[in-house]
């Protein structure tokens, strides 16, 4: 049986500065969005350029961080918004969603499309293939503050969280890492070699996060204060996936239809 390492969540104190390992999660998903998308903005037939990279990585950032606290407090915790508006803003009380965060995220996308006279699909597909990069990172992170752990299981790797109880529980942020962050990069990397009709990409990410978190889900231990809305079984996480599957698939429809008009 496994027992987690219960990190320290400061990876580094400078004095009164205190840099915690999530935070450098997150720097590490900003760096890989703006390393390996500068990379691919000089490839020829790129709509983009060095510069619209670091557009894109400011406004989506922004994007994250906002989208990702809001989506938490209206999906998660609207009670507690309720109660005290200002908790939105309590952010080191913990909370983020993704799909909170993809929402602002998509927003900052479709403003920087319009600024730039593009299609809004022509930057989300630039955009979806380097996202997992972050999406990889933040589960290590949750992995190492030991939060967001799964439900009790008797698998050879179940892992004894000490600070939940002492049973063992699924290590779901590393399968998160594994399925939304490494699976999910290489595929579309490698699909996006294959020159997809504009839309394509970013519709192949909408059903690959969604169906990744969707399965995740069942061995995921639901938020405390929603549990299970349905079923015994059935979780926020996958309420709010089931859309993005849905909506990708049609992305992918209308584009290989559209190309072969």
């Amino acid at each position: 049986m496994l027992v987690h390492p219960q990190f320290d969540p400061i990876a580094l104190s400078l004095g009164p500065l205190k840099i915690h390992w999530y935070g450098l999660m997150y720097v590490i998903g900003f760096l890989g969005f703006l390393i390996i998308g500068k990379m691919r903005s000089k490839q020829p037939g790129s709509v983009m350029n060095p510069d619209r990279v670091d557009d894109m990585m400011f406004w989506g950032a922004i994007g994250v961080v906002a989208g990702g606290r809001i989506g938490y407090m209206l999906f998660y915790n609207l009670k507690g918004l309720l109660a005290d508006p200002l908790s939105l803003f309590h952010i080191w009380d913990g909370g983020m969603s993704f799909h909170g965060g993809l929402l602002g995220v998509i927003l900052a996308m479709f403003l920087l499309a319009q600024r730039w006279n593009l299609n809004v699909f022509q930057v989300s597909d630039f955009v979806a293939p380097l996202v997992p990069i972050g999406l990889g990172a933040g589960r290590i992170g949750n992995f190492i503050n030991g939060e967001l752990w799964g439900r009790h299981t008797d698998v050879a790797w179940g892992m004894v969280f000490p600070a939940v109880d002492n049973l063992p529980r699924h290590p779901s942020q590393l399968y998160q890492a594994f399925l939304e962050g490494l699976i999910l990069f290489l595929v579309l990397s490698w699909f996006r070699k294959r020159s997809p009709p504009v839309g394509a990409i970013s519709g192949l990410f909408l059903v690959g996060y969604g169906i990744a978190r969707f399965i995740v889900e069942f061995v995921r231990e639901p938020d405390s204060q929603i549990g299970y809305l349905a079923f015994g079984w059935l979780t926020m996480g996958q309420v709010l996936s089931l859309p993005m599957i849905l909506l990708g698939l049609l992305f992918m429809w209308w584009a290989y239809k559209a190309h072969k008009a």
